[in-house]
């Protein structure tokens, strides 16, 4: 896809590359037991589909619609849980996989609501992470990337629905126009 307003910052194999590190390094951390992945909608999927793939265990695996952005670039700061799970946690541990971590809104909330339903553990594992962007404290255990303030697209990251389909990580340059 060929679009002037797109700049490559992450490419695929680089994607790849890390991804993979982290699916053996989870592995390494989580030898035994029941470990759910729970995939927050809808950027997280490619990077939740490829982790689990790179994991040598078995995974459970549900997904939660958690809403704090618009169609805009900006937060509205409102969080709501578009989509609940479908298992239990209880006992288990949990590793939400998110596509980027900025403001931190998001995720203190869902950590807030997963933790009152009684897993063993919870950790945090991120394809991008925006540090600088922090308004609520939030610790990422798997980090794929850390990113300079910049809004961007791909691998499951959209604007307006849109670019979710690339393979690199793009930054979305002024001009974005639905």
């Amino acid at each position: 896809m060929t679009d002037p307003k797109l700049r490559v910052l992450i490419s695929a194999e680089k994607i790849r590359t890390r991804i993979r590190e982290l699916g053996e390094q989870i592995s390494q951390d989580y030898p035994q037991g029941n470990l759910h992945l729970i995939c927050i909608l809808k950027g997280a999927t490619f990077f939740m589909t490829d982790l689990a793939r790179a994991m040598k265990r078995d995974v459970f695996v549900d997904f939660m619609g958690i809403s704090t952005y618009g169609k805009g670039k900006t937060t509205s700061g409102e969080v709501k849980v578009t989509k609940d799970l479908d298992i239990s946690l209880e006992g288990a541990d949990v590793l939400i996989v998110e596509d980027i971590v900025d403001s931190g809104v998001t995720l203190n909330y869902l950590l807030h609501v997963l933790e009152q339903r009684k897993p063993r553990s919870i950790r945090i594992a991120a394809l991008l992470d925006k540090p600088e962007r922090r308004m609520r404290p939030v610790h990422v255990s798997y980090v794929g990337f850390r990113i300079p303030d910049e809004f961007v697209v791909g691998y499951g990251l959209d604007y307006a629905e849109k670019y979710r389909n690339l393979d690199d990580i793009c930054v979305l340059d002024g001009g974005a126009a639905g």
